[in-house]
């Protein structure tokens, strides 16, 4: 559907008109839908008769409100007719969006025999006496765990599980498109380490990989760290690592694109969550040196005593050397770069226009940016991106199927470093990082972990 990434905080109908049909009809009745602020998506035709057309809308509108005023206004249009309204969002996710399915027929007696009793004993026998083999004669070779609590999920955060399982199922279907993994998304009620740990320590042979998805910080970061250290598979938060991931292929990109250098480059991070810090910490191992971030409260330095945690305190001795304090307007001055990982609107032009001749702009907040590419822009912005073009889709496929084939034990910075400059590379020329709908770019990561994965 056209449109639908830009639109995506709106709600989407796919509403049925009868048109008359004579010339300018259609036109009258997009003029009227855009005269009342609704935004249009793909226009399908269904039939026509002698004096009428068809067609099927896909719209967008911004609430309940805006939708019935918009219907208010098109039933006052003569010879126009609305045949029917149906919620599009809903109606694609009714079911869900995943099942298990079975990889072989089952047609005869003598297939049971062999997929179950008696047949199955014989595998059950060999895996015993190798349990190494169950990677290959069972689906935990090629399956991830999708874990969740539902406290920080996209842009609604702390939601719950049973709202969160629609995004777990969605990073489910794109795995499986993508890089033909399976995932078993996995829903835990529960805000306390310890519960969260054991839960996910007991299960973890059913699976080839651990993902924890949508947890809030900084639980998210003891999770992860202990549990990491209590399995013997790789664990990796994609919410921090496939989007600091992502974010330097994006960085690589852009300074190649900009003349600059990683080491002489000024950078404001705004955001102290989990994408926030892991970014900071990865584009610091890669070699960046000028780095500021920020929380709520300001710049974070060494001594700070305000809205500190141990995990902050981490960062304001590896970053901030020159000791800057202040709220995002007066450390954004003089930059190069800006990479907000924090909330809506909260970069103006004029702090843009603050910072350094030609900044780059990286305004990742979902589902609304922390400034819109285009005010970035015209603001005096070289390039200006946001959560639409920079997307930790880009990375999760290709890394859990490289790590699934290589056998990782853990996902390594090696690795990851890795997947930025693979994106970077295959990258159109005029492009910061390639288009996920292309299949290839999955592969080519998945090829690019797989090597870098032990030395391979």
């Amino acid at each position: 559907m056209r449109n639908v990434e830009k639109h995506i905080n709106k709600i989407v109908k796919k509403i049925r008109f009868r048109i008359p049909d004579v010339a300018g009809a259609l036109g009258r009745l997009t003029s009227e839908l855009g005269a009342n602020g609704a935004v249009l998506g793909d226009i399908t035709k269904v039939h026509a008769t002698l004096k009428y057309m068809v067609r099927d809308f896909i719209i967008f509108f911004d609430d309940k409100n805006h939708f019935l005023k918009t219907m208010s206004a098109i039933k006052k249009l003569k010879e126009y007719k609305i045949l029917a309204i149906d919620d599009e969002v809903l109606r694609i996710h009714e079911g869900g969006k995943i099942a298990v399915k079975s990889l072989v027929e089952m047609n005869s007696l003598s297939d049971l025999r062999m997929i179950y009793t008696p047949g199955v004993a014989q595998v059950c026998s060999h895996i015993l006496h190798n349990p190494s083999l169950a990677r290959y004669y069972t689906s935990i070779g090629n399956t991830v765990c999708i874990a969740t609590n539902g406290s920080a999920v996209l842009g609604l955060g702390d939601i719950g599980i049973l709202p969160a399982m629609p995004v777990m199922e969605g990073k489910s279907v794109i795995l499986n498109k993508m890089a033909n993994v399976n995932c078993i998304p996995i829903l835990m009620k529960s805000d306390d380490a310890d519960m969260i740990v054991n839960t996910l320590s007991c299960i973890a042979d059913t699976f080839g990989v651990i993902m924890i998805e949508d947890v809030k910080a900084p639980l998210c970061f003891e999770v992860e760290e202990r549990l990491q250290k209590k399995v013997k598979m790789p664990v990796f938060h994609d919410d921090q690592h496939g989007t600091a991931t992502v974010i330097l292929a994006a960085l690589i990109k852009t300074l190649k694109m900009t003349g600059r250098k990683k080491e002489k480059v000024k950078v404001v991070i705004n955001g102290a969550g989990a994408a926030g810090m892991a970014t900071c910490k990865m584009i610091l191992k890669y070699g960046f040196k000028n780095i500021v971030i920020c929380d709520t409260t300001g710049a974070i330095y060494k001594g700070r005593s305000k809205n500190m945690n141990p995990y902050k305190k981490e960062l304001a001795c590896l970053t901030n050397k020159k000791m800057e304090k202040g709220l995002l307007p007066d450390v954004i001055k003089e930059k190069d770069i800006f990479i907000g990982l924090s909330a809506p609107g909260i970069v103006t032009a004029e702090m843009v226009k603050s910072m350094n001749k030609r900044p780059i702009i990286f305004a990742l907040a979902n589902p609304i940016p922390e400034i819109h590419p285009k005010d970035a822009l015209e603001a005096g912005a070289a390039i200006a991106l946001d959560g639409r073009t920079i997307n930790n889709a880009l990375v999760f496929p290709g890394v859990m199927r490289g790590t699934l084939d290589a056998r990782a034990p853990k996902i390594t910075y090696r690795m990851k470093f890795a997947v930025a400059e693979k994106l970077a590379q295959i990258a159109n020329r005029n492009e910061c990082v390639p288009n996920f709908m292309n299949t290839a770019v999955h592969k080519e990561v998945a090829r690019a972990v797989f090597l870098a994965a032990d030395g391979k």
